[in-house]
């Protein structure tokens, strides 16, 4: 794992380093020959409406991730408009709930602060903006595909699986959010599935840089290549045209 100026570089120790040397983690897998763009959760829950620092986000939208998911969007942003261009699918996941919340089950079992608290608030969020809607700056096209899921995996109870299997790919490239929650367990799960993964690295967002940084290294280290933007953007613009059948959208 002899890499330079990765976002891990200032949190793993020389020990650390040999070890993963020592017992060959993190080797390129490479990626396959259909791949899909999987983009995780890029929603207004984890972005807010607005670019402002995370501590001020965090007001209205408890799970947003401040700065970082607005310095992703535009990477983000290039990586779908190549796909389309090459007629990549892409893939949305985003999540969704009752109305009163009761089948978010687990998830209010380590954070207190429940949907709707207005404990810390300064202002609620713009009433036209429900927290699972996709960003506008990334908003899907009518061909792409949009998956509904509840738990942080996108295959966990959600029909990703079947659509990569109609679609016929091999390989997933990953963005999105939070790395180190719903971006690391859709991945390992991908890795499960044996499909080929690589996750963008600057096209990934977290609300705690040590979680984001971490993440990825214990990514790249098992499960997925960890890639820069522009060497994805490169292999997609290398792959063949209109290797999908694609949905037609309306």
């Amino acid at each position: 794992m002899n890499n330079t100026n990765r976002p891990w570089d200032a949190y793993i120790s020389d020990r650390d380093q040999g070890v993963f040397d020592a017992a060959g983690f993190g080797a390129s897998a490479g990626m396959g020959d259909r791949p899909v763009l999987l983009i995780i959760d890029v929603s207004y829950a984890f972005c807010g409406d607005k670019r402002e620092p995370i501590l001020d986000s965090v007001k209205r939208w408890k799970l947003s991730c401040g700065e970082a998911a607005w310095d992703a969007l535009p990477v983000i942003r290039r990586l779908i408009d190549a796909a389309h261009q090459k007629g990549v699918p892409v893939i949305y996941t985003t999540g969704y709930a009752r109305g009163d919340k009761w089948d978010r089950g687990s998830w209010t079992w380590k954070n207190p602060r429940r949907e709707g608290s207005q404990d810390t608030s300064v202002e609620p969020p713009p009433s036209n903006r429900d927290g699972n809607d996709i960003m506008d700056e990334i908003a899907p096209s009518p061909q792409d595909i949009v998956v509904w899921k509840q738990k942080p995996s996108g295959f966990h109870e959600a029909p990703l699986q079947s659509y990569l299997q109609l679609l016929k790919a091999d390989s997933l490239i990953v963005a999105g959010t939070t790395t180190s929650g719903c971006v690391r367990a859709t991945t390992v799960d991908a890795f499960s599935n044996n499909y080929r993964v690589a996750v963008v690295e600057d096209a990934c967002f977290d609300r705690a840089d040590v979680s984001h940084a971490v993440s990825l290294l214990d990514l790249h280290a098992k499960y997925a290549d960890v890639v820069k933007s522009n060497d994805m953007l490169a292999f997609i613009e290398g792959l063949e045209n209109d290797l999908f059948d694609l949905p037609r959208g309306s």
